[in-house]
């Protein structure tokens, strides 16, 4: 049973977070920058004072139990409110630890200009970046494992708040030489029966181009038994004559960049995605992540 004079301590919150984040004793201690023992008795004291078993361990696993689980939103929140607070006594709003989730179609285009201007605007914040599916982030946000998620719109998912950043078109890319090389004018039907190479399942952009081609009622001749898990892997598989896929128009000029490939443009409106940042709808940092929003929107990488 539960003291109810019992009073946790931001360190032993840290520590339960840090351990149901990385499922790890060893990983957890080093990002908090603590010895493991001292992390181990933080969590101990938290159990003991609470009265609940939060974390599960054996010699092969770390489990957050039902109790830790149903907790853990409470705790991510607490140190929400904490880093807040400090941060505000600083003079800045958006500062202290930030677990930002960042699909991988926009985290390798977006994260060389974000990162050194949140250094520059918001010195006091230290980003976590995770990289990772959509379905992942989600479940990420929901946990509170993460505070923010990067990622295409709508999502669709209860309880979260969604900021639209902007909208980007796609780009097919095409072997140098290909009879759609530089035109301008593609319609979707224009995917019919094309070699279509696609990111692996669980990627949106996959998900986006297959809805793309089932509402235009294309019918691509999809290479099944290619497999990428990269954009980077997708288009040099292009330009091994493999077959033609679709970017978003921010991944363009470095993944065309050596040359061997040529583009093609579709006809207004062209298909695209929507990108935005989302979090809780729960949190107290909604005017903080609204500054973060547009921060990111200033630099869009097109």
């Amino acid at each position: 049973m539960t003291d109810q004079t019992y009073q946790p301590t931001l360190s032993q919150l840290r520590a339960f977070v840090a351990i149901a984040e990385y499922r790890h004793f060893g990983t957890a201690a080093a990002r908090l920058s603590v010895s493991q023992p001292t992390l181990s008795q933080a969590l101990a004291s938290l159990e003991n004072g609470l009265g609940l078993q939060l974390i599960e361990r054996s010699t092969r696993r770390v489990l957050v139990t039902p109790a830790g689980k149903r907790l853990l939103p409470q705790a991510m929140a607490t140190l929400e409110a904490a880093d807040r607070f400090v941060a505000s006594a600083a003079g800045s709003g958006l500062g202290g630890t930030l677990r930002m989730g960042i699909i991988p179609t926009v985290a390798p285009y977006v994260l060389p200009a974000l990162l050194p201007e949140l250094r520059r605007e918001l010195p006091s914040l230290v980003p976590h970046v995770i990289e990772d599916q959509t379905t992942r982030l989600l479940d990420g946000l929901r946990s509170g494992v993460l505070d923010v998620a990067l990622l295409a719109l709508p999502t669709d998912a209860s309880g979260l708040v969604e900021i639209p950043l902007y909208t980007e078109e796609f780009v097919l890319v095409v072997p140098r030489g290909h009879e759609f090389a530089g035109r301008r004018d593609l319609s979707a039907r224009d995917l019919d029966s094309l070699p279509l190479l696609l990111l692996d399942e669980g990627h949106c952009l996959r998900d986006q181009t297959l809805d793309l081609c089932r509402s235009n009622d294309a019918h691509p001749g999809t290479v099944g038994d290619t497999r990428a898990a990269s954009l980077a892997t997708v288009v040099q598989c292009v330009a091994g004559d493999l077959g033609v896929t679709l970017i978003p128009e921010m991944a363009v000029a470095s993944e065309t960049s050596r040359g061997t490939l040529d583009i093609a443009r579709f006809a207004a409106p062209a298909p695209g995605r929507t990108l935005g940042l989302a979090f809780r709808a729960s949190t107290a940092r909604t005017e903080d992540y609204e500054h973060l929003a547009g921060i990111i929107r200033a630099l869009r990488p097109v």
